[in-house]
């Protein structure tokens, strides 16, 4: 009769450890692709003062644009977790959009190899850096899977496991999304 209990008392603890070391791994994963979505938008991040200075010696008289990336860009490097820091990059990439858009408005910076360098840089870093998104949302949603499903709900509290926050775009730009463009001939 001891050895039964001693058994289930051996089974319920290699369970436990079991549970603790899956939701250890799941939770490194989360981590490991919030720093992924870093080093991406460190990249975006250095390549706007080139973007910056490319464009501002072709639209000296467009300060109000070149001076809401600076400062949203100085916004997303302050930003902490993945909330703050998505709320901040959306703004970012807002202003950035309307950078690139000067380019239409001056044939010259158009035409400039450096600006469309720079703007192909910053399409290909864009595209990382959705799929940095998609992954990071994607170890997200296991994790709190995970730590939801039963009987593990009950040693992920006791074991300090917590629900992540997904990077979301926002509501503003998730209405811009649902939205269908505009198309005129």
């Amino acid at each position: 009769m001891d050895w039964v209990l001693w058994g289930g008392v051996a089974l319920v603890v290699l369970y436990g450890i079991s549970v603790y070391n899956g939701l250890v791994t799941l939770r490194t994963r989360v981590n490991q692709a919030f720093a992924d979505i870093d080093v991406q938008l460190k990249q975006r991040h250095d390549l706007i003062p080139n973007l910056i200075e490319t464009v501002k010696g072709y639209v000296a008289h467009e300060r109000g644009t070149l001076e809401a990336v600076v400062e949203t860009r100085n916004a997303a490097l302050r930003a902490q977790g993945p909330a703050d820091q998505a709320a901040a990059e959306n703004a970012l990439s807002g202003a950035l959009g309307r950078l690139v858009a000067l380019g239409e408005a001056y044939p010259d910076l158009k035409a400039s190899a450096n600006f469309q360098q720079l703007q192909t840089d910053l399409a290909e870093i864009e595209d990382k850096l959705a799929a940095a998104r998609r992954f990071f949302n994607n170890g997200v949603a296991e994790y709190n899977a995970a730590i939801q499903h039963f009987p593990a709900v009950i040693f992920a509290g006791l074991m300090g496991f917590r629900q992540q926050v997904f990077f979301d775009v926002g509501e503003t730009q998730r209405q811009a999304l649902e939205t269908p463009p505009k198309v005129a001939f």
